[in-house]
């Protein structure tokens, strides 16, 4: 992750969220969950693969996420992660918390929204 400098413990925080929120649509292999975090964060924010499938086995053991292996003609095997209901309930919770925390650091270093 390269978040302005690069901080660790800002992607340690958000890491679940930003994986449980790039599948909640549809179903991604692990490249494309990182290149959609890439995408949304506008290249700020980056997964390589040493730190995301840790994390992706971590989320499919707790059951927030599901993994299947898929393989079409002429490609390797993938594996492909959906989010679990339990992990609609943990992203929905997240990002409730995300939000209060978010405003909570603003009101601290004195940043008004309207």
């Amino acid at each position: 992750m390269s978040l302005l400098t690069g901080s660790r413990e800002m992607k340690k925080g958000s890491a679940e969220l930003l994986i449980l929120s790039a599948i909640e649509a549809r179903p991604r292999h692990g490249y494309d969950i990182a290149r959609r975090i890439e995408e949304r964060s506008k290249g700020t924010v980056t997964f390589h693969a040493a730190s995301l499938y840790p994390l992706l086995y971590r989320l499919e053991q707790r059951g927030w996420i599901a993994g299947r292996w898929t393989e079409r003609p002429g490609e390797r095997r993938r594996r492909l992660y959906k989010l679990t209901p339990e992990g609609r309930k943990v992203l929905a919770r997240q990002r409730s918390l995300w939000r209060a925390f978010v405003k909570a650091i603003d009101r601290a270093v004195g940043v008004e929204h309207a």
